[in-house]
């Protein structure tokens, strides 16, 4: 293992520890730091990355064994180290067409650790309803999905710049990493900064360039038709707690994570009614409890929460200078053009 490797295992293995040691209400004996206009002090920078997630398979319990968690972690360090080793000088070149790959694993941090919470490692993020799966859709976004499916089904993957994601066109960060909720990328860059001032809180994701400011007053009434990316956010102090309140949330920004397990399936969008509340505790020194619930009666046949440790993370945030949009947009669609003209018109 490389001393970047051992570093980064050692200092994740610390700080989710830490991050799992006391609860909201333990956390009530343990005073956080206060900023200078007397607030819990949440600013710095912190990381939620984690292999937890989202959704918990089925068959399994909430809570992990130690030889569970000891399986898991060691399978993903053997997969990182196999994947982060060199590359074979002498390998032959691939075959025309085939798949280049994608990027030696060294430059990934798709989360080596279980999550853990009040003590507890965790088989999923959701923790409500009690199997950790998100709740079914009710008849009318099942309906909704169908038509948005059937819709983008009529065109291929490569036919215009609305066809690619949000991701792919730099818009907003891959999955639901920028939230709300906030959820690990599990692939890098889940890492945020908290800036706090007396009337706002900004929070800064690594990936893209997802900032999002919540005011802290009291909500003003929003028009239906004003959906920015990442909703409106209103927050308040319940004692050691930030209570985030956002609604009014862009209709193109699907909760889509890689920690689903359906995640190839078509997400429904949400719809204009739903509403996402968060809980920002400060736990310790180098942790903050994260705790979401999503509540959209028109989409899911009943709310539901998760529980997201966030980690002190002792390096710097970088700009993520996300270019694919700007030149990777045009090659996409000038390959696929290209492909056309050959006589290959499959939509794959």
């Amino acid at each position: 293992m490389s001393m970047r490797q051992s570093s980064l295992l050692v200092g994740l293995c610390i700080a989710i520890a830490a991050a799992g040691l006391l609860s909201p209400a333990a956390a009530q004996q343990w005073q956080a730091p206060r900023t200078s206009h007397g607030h819990p002090d949440l600013q710095g920078n912190w990381s939620n990355q984690t292999m937890t997630p989202v959704e918990r398979p089925e068959g399994q319990g909430p809570v992990l064994t130690p030889e569970q968690v000891a399986r898991r972690e060691g399978r993903a360090e053997a997969a990182y180290e196999a994947g982060a080793s060199p590359s074979d000088p002498n390998r032959p070149p691939l075959e025309a067409g085939s798949a280049v790959g994608g990027y030696n694993r060294v430059y990934l941090d798709p989360g080596m650790l279980v999550a853990v919470v009040n003590g507890e490692p965790r088989s999923s993020l959701i923790t409500d309803p009690p199997d950790g799966r998100r709740p079914a859709l009710t008849a009318k976004a099942r309906q909704i999905r169908d038509e948005v499916q059937d819709f983008m089904e009529s065109f291929g993957p490569f036919d215009n710049p609305e066809n690619r994601t949000l991701a792919d066109r730099c818009i907003v960060g891959f999955g639901a990493h920028g939230g709300p909720p906030m959820t690990p990328n599990y692939g890098y860059n889940s890492n945020y900064t908290i800036v706090q001032t007396a009337d706002y809180v900004m929070i800064h994701t690594e990936q893209v360039h997802d900032t999002r400011i919540i005011y802290l007053r009291e909500p003003e009434p929003v028009p239906d038709d004003v959906r920015p990316w990442f909703g409106v956010s209103y927050g308040h102090w319940e004692g050691e707690t930030l209570v985030v309140e956002t609604t009014n949330i862009h209709p193109l920004q699907q909760y889509r994570p890689r920690g689903f397990v359906d995640a190839g399936v078509w997400e429904v969008r949400p719809s204009p009614s739903m509403k996402i509340t968060e809980r920002l505790t400060r736990v310790d020194e180098d942790g903050i409890l994260y705790e979401f619930t999503i509540e959209d009666p028109e989409t899911y046949t009943r709310p539901w929460s998760g529980q997201v440790p966030f980690w002190r993370f002792d390096n710097l945030l970088y700009e993520y200078n996300c270019h694919e949009g700007n030149y990777a947009m045009s090659n996409i669609l000038s390959g696929a053009r290209f492909q056309e003209r050959e006589g290959n018109n499959e939509r794959d």
